[in-house]
């Protein structure tokens, strides 16, 4: 499969932009943290080496963007779109991202992921957008519910860990129809009325 190239988005203080295969030391130093990856159901990173296979076989083959702090190109976290298994034939996206621990509960993901619903939404017209977590990843789902994303339901034991383990996915999703109700508030990053 080639290389996807994505354009560099910008907010108010993050860079989205493409991964590069130098970008390897800066995912394996969040990625190798074991209160990152397994929230999100891969397992910690266990070198560098480890890091650069991901950039050049999974991040660059996707739609995925490096997240970076404007004036600090080092990637802190990613994010992007996968296919939607779940609605084959429309024009739908699976939204994912991690961050880095030592970035947690300052808003940088809902910063980015709004971002993304703009880019989505707007310049991809896409029908809807699904997101999953665990049950336990508590912070992702507050992200979720930021971005204003309607619960869908839980898919029980439908999602087999790197270790084996099989959990539980909660299943959210915005129409299109519901991200042009939201659009000005998710774009001036104010708190939802949901």
């Amino acid at each position: 499969m080639a290389r996807i190239k994505v354009p560099t988005i910008e907010t108010e203080r993050l860079v989205l932009r493409g991964w590069k295969r130098k970008d390897a030391a800066a995912l394996y130093a969040y990625a190798k943290n074991p209160n990152v990856g397994p929230h999100a159901g891969w397992k910690p990173h266990a070198d560098v080496a480890e890091s650069r296979g991901i950039i050049t076989q999974l991040f660059q083959r996707n739609t995925t963007w490096a997240i970076t702090l404007k004036g600090d190109d080092t990637p802190i976290g990613s994010i992007g779109f996968e296919a939607d298994a779940y609605r084959p034939g429309i024009n739908s996206r699976e939204m994912g991202y991690s961050l880095s621990e030592d970035y947690w509960g300052q808003g940088i993901m809902t910063e980015a992921a709004r971002r993304l619903l703009k880019y989505g939404f707007e310049e991809l017209s896409l029908q809807s957008v699904m997101i999953r977590t665990g049950e336990a990843n508590l912070r992702s789902q507050s992200v979720i519910r930021k971005c204003g994303f309607h619960y869908e339901g839980t898919l029980r034991q439908c999602y087999r860990m790197y270790n084996g383990e099989i959990r539980d996915s909660r299943v959210y999703s915005m129409l299109r129809e519901e991200y042009e109700e939201l659009r000005g508030a998710l774009q001036e990053n104010l708190p939802l009325n949901r």
